[in-house]
């Protein structure tokens, strides 16, 4: 355990006094399902708001939430601190229920809740532990994903599973969407796990099923740059790209047109529909483009496939299907695409 005993069963008829650590639309169903529910959410605990200069900060819809409701909303900058620790522990949680807060919590901020705490995670664990579950089940072509809320431990999502619900991933399913329906699966869960920490029918001895390390893989907070194509990747993981990185940080390669179609330099497009393609002619450069009509623009992956490119956003313009894009435009032997 976190601190070095077991959470004590302090649940009854009138429920747990809860701090809700959470900032992505992710957590909201969760959060408002414990705002009506028989629990007493003491606050939220949310990130700083932060902005680029000269721009707003970007949406805080668990702010928004906790403030229509009246809540007190806490945002330090580091909640590891001991200001911050002090200030949740003043609360006097049962429990701390976290879900796409965005910082690992220390020992002694677990320690202040004598149920430690609950986190609502995207994924099965121990698959795609980290802050972008989601787009990586899509990425890495998994056929089935779910929620799942752990017992919280220093490890980044890795303590014992509480419970779980699965869900096959649609074939064009984005993780926009995918997300949207996977969130509403976080309010039964974290009641359900709500309920089994505080019954006194729970065997003593750490909670949940332990995760197997060996099953454990990674899915880190996306970058701009995890949205630039790599052309030598099999054409099924670049297919599958637009659908993964949707809405942020979007598929986006550069179209370079050979030397005789009078291209006056590379143009960036955001791929917004691409499929698998037939395999590519023997030879073809990783990036190529093989063909090119109004159908789509084929071009060569780096297993020998290609991928079809069907609907694009050329920079500063509108969503556009490949045959408007084309139309009067030339792209000959010689046109490849790149990262750059």
């Amino acid at each position: 355990m976190l601190s070095g005993r077991e959470p004590e069963k302090t649940g009854d008829a009138a429920g747990v006094r809860i701090v809700v650590m959470g900032t992505g639309p992710f957590a909201v169903p969760m959060f408002r399902t414990l705002l009506e529910s028989r629990h007493v959410v003491a606050a939220l605990v949310t990130r700083p708001d932060k902005a680029a200069a000269g721009r707003r900060p970007p949406p805080n819809p668990m702010r928004s939430v906790a403030e229509i409701a009246g809540l007190p909303v806490l945002a330090p900058e580091r909640v590891n601190d001991a200001d911050a620790v002090a200030a949740v522990a003043a609360l006097a949680p049962d429990l701390l229920v976290v879900c796409d807060y965005g910082q690992i919590l220390s020992p002694e901020l677990l320690a202040v809740a004598p149920l430690g705490g609950i986190n609502l995670h995207g994924s099965l664990l121990p698959r795609h532990r980290g802050a972008a579950p989601v787009q990586w089940a899509i990425l890495a072509g998994d056929d089935v994903t779910g929620a799942c809320v752990i017992h919280m431990t220093p490890t980044l999502d890795g303590g014992g599973v509480i419970n779980a619900r699965s869900t096959p991933i649609g074939a064009a399913e984005t993780a926009s969407q995918l997300e949207t329906r996977l969130a509403a699966f976080g309010p039964e869960l974290v009641l359900a796990a709500i309920d089994d920490l505080v019954s006194p029918r729970r065997p003593p001895g750490p909670v949940g099923t332990p995760q197997d390390r060996a099953l454990v893989t990674k899915a880190p907070r996306l970058t701009k740059a995890d949205g630039l194509v790599d052309w030598s990747l099999p054409a099924a993981r670049i297919a599958r790209m637009p659908r993964g990185l949707d809405p942020w940080p979007r598929a986006t390669t550069f179209l370079h047109a050979a030397g005789g179609d009078g291209g006056a330099g590379p143009t960036r497009l955001v791929l917004e529909e691409v499929v698998a393609g037939p395999e590519a002619p023997p030879g073809s450069a990783a990036g190529s483009v093989v063909h090119a009509d109004d159908t789509g623009i084929v071009v060569a992956c780096g297993d020998g496939g290609s991928v079809i490119v069907r609907r694009v956003v050329p920079e500063g313009r509108r969503s556009m299907s490949v045959a408007e894009f084309l139309r009067g435009r030339l792209l000959s032997a010689g046109a490849r695409m790149d990262r750059a």
